[in-house]
């Protein structure tokens, strides 16, 4: 079975693909969940600052490859029954993990959408909203502490989100398509 990780940078449209992705028959797993139930655990407002300190808590408690490791029993779980879409993954380390463990069934899709595109959508989000500094500065640590850039060298597809929901949509169902064929 294949396990698909969508990567990009924030607001590039990560979750809406995973959306995409999931319609289509694949299981859907957003390693962010893993910040987000640790950040209850603790008490603390789902907010971009304790979002930051917890992703990086996280990582210097189980090494950068943490969101893989945390996640690796959903994923074998989910994927004895359908094709596995991985929401939000991150460094070069969870790509490493996941490339090694699953081999030629592991698959990166990047998506891509302009700065400025990314830093529009971020400030009208309604869960987690970001002004343009915070949107800039979240892209500075995620590039310099989370190793990100890796994954978006490495991906085995470009999903270009510059446009309409329909737009993305399609180039979705093209990358899916070819997913399948490779298989």
């Amino acid at each position: 079975m294949l396990v698909v990780a969508v990567v990009g940078m924030a607001g590039a449209g990560k979750s809406e693909v995973s959306r995409i992705f999931e319609s289509k028959g694949h299981a859907r797993i957003r390693f962010g969940d893993v910040t987000d139930d640790e950040l209850r655990k603790a008490n603390l407002p789902l907010n971009e600052e304790n979002e930051r300190r917890m992703r990086e808590s996280l990582r210097q408690r189980h090494g950068m490859e943490a969101y893989a490791t945390l996640n690796l029993p959903k994923i074998d779980l989910l994927i004895k029954d359908s094709p596995v879409v991985v929401d939000g993954l991150y460094s070069w380390e969870e790509y490493m993990s996941l490339s090694k463990y699953y081999g030629r069934d592991f698959r990166v899709a990047l998506v891509w959408s302009s700065p400025a595109t990314r830093y529009a959508r971020l400030a009208k989000r309604v869960v987690r909203p970001l002004t343009m500094e915070e949107a800039y500065s979240r892209d500075v640590a995620e590039i310099l502490n989370l190793n990100k850039g890796g994954p978006i060298a490495m991906a085995d597809f470009t999903i270009v989100n510059e446009g309409s929901l329909e737009d993305l949509e399609r180039e979705c169902r093209n990358t899916i398509s070819t997913f399948e064929k490779q298989l």
